[in-house]
């Protein structure tokens, strides 16, 4: 069985890059249409997970 290849290529590293600058500039657009900074890692998460019905997927699963 093969090992999967660590290392990077030229095409996949522009593609990264501009995927990273891409999700920057909508961050910067969304956060100047709704006049304050989106939150950042497990904040986002569960702010982005949560349903119509308020609770959270954690909450959900318990």
């Amino acid at each position: 069985m093969k090992s999967a290849s660590k290392t990077q290529t030229a095409a996949g590293k522009a593609s990264a890059s501009g995927l990273k600058r891409s999700t920057q500039k909508e961050e910067r657009k969304v956060e100047a249409e709704t006049g304050k900074p989106l939150k950042k890692g497990e904040k986002r998460f569960e702010e982005r997970s949560k349903s119509s019905d308020g609770k959270s997927a954690g909450a959900k699963q318990k």
